[in-house]
């Protein structure tokens, strides 16, 4: 019968088990954490781009674009904003990288506008009653009917859309304030959803 060895801790066991599962995963990751001579990241937009490329079928101008607009592009989270604003949100610039963005045209990538601040250049909907309510147009594209009260002097946007509203009594005063979330009056803005689109009052029939 052989002698019993020297038993070891509950630490050291902890301890041996971790040193052998982080060797494992050093030798299995290509990058070391601690790696002296760390690499130096590759620009995701190719420098081959800048050259004119045909796109036959698609247009009649070449694909040409450099690599620091298609790097802008790459990295500006919208059009009209240049971080995120959420942050459930992830980076445009840790989202576009890797072989399926290698030698792409950035700009005819999707780009769509950030709602944050579209829903911001929406005019005031005056109201002369102090409660109103609001579904967003109405139809698949409206959502439930939501009420909203008008008795301060404010702008007070819908919880769902966002469209803001506020009472005709109170039009002096908000027109004395030096700046307000949203264009008392409509500007001509092509992001304006202009109200007279509604075409049907019944729930269930499109705008």
């Amino acid at each position: 019968m052989l002698p019993a060895g020297p038993r070891l801790g509950v630490g050291a066991v902890l301890s041996r088990r971790f040193h052998t599962f982080a060797a494992r995963a050093a030798g299995s990751s290509p990058v070391q954490p601690n790696d002296p001579t760390p690499r130096k990241p590759v620009p995701n937009v190719s420098e081959t781009n800048a050259l004119p490329t045909t796109s036959t079928g698609n247009q009649d101008a070449a694909l040409q674009e450099t690599v620091e607009e298609g790097e802008r592009r790459r990295v500006r989270q919208a059009p009209n904003r240049d971080r995120v604003w959420s942050g459930s949100q992830q980076e445009r610039a840790k989202a576009m990288v890797g072989p399926r963005f290698e030698q792409v045209i950035m700009e005819y990538q999707p780009q769509p506008w950030a709602a944050i601040d579209l829903i911001h250049q929406q005019p005031v909907r005056w109201r002369k009653e102090s409660l109103v309510s609001c579904d967003g147009g109405g139809g698949p594209l409206g959502h439930p009917r939501i009420f909203i009260n008008l008795d301060q002097p404010a702008i007070v946007p819908c919880n769902y859309c966002g469209l803001p509203f506020a009472n005709e009594r109170h039009r002096s005063t908000l027109e004395s304030l030096p700046r307000t979330s949203y264009p008392l009056e409509p500007q001509g803005k092509p992001e304006e959803v202009e109200e007279r689109q509604r075409v049907t009052d019944h729930p269930f029939e499109q705008r």
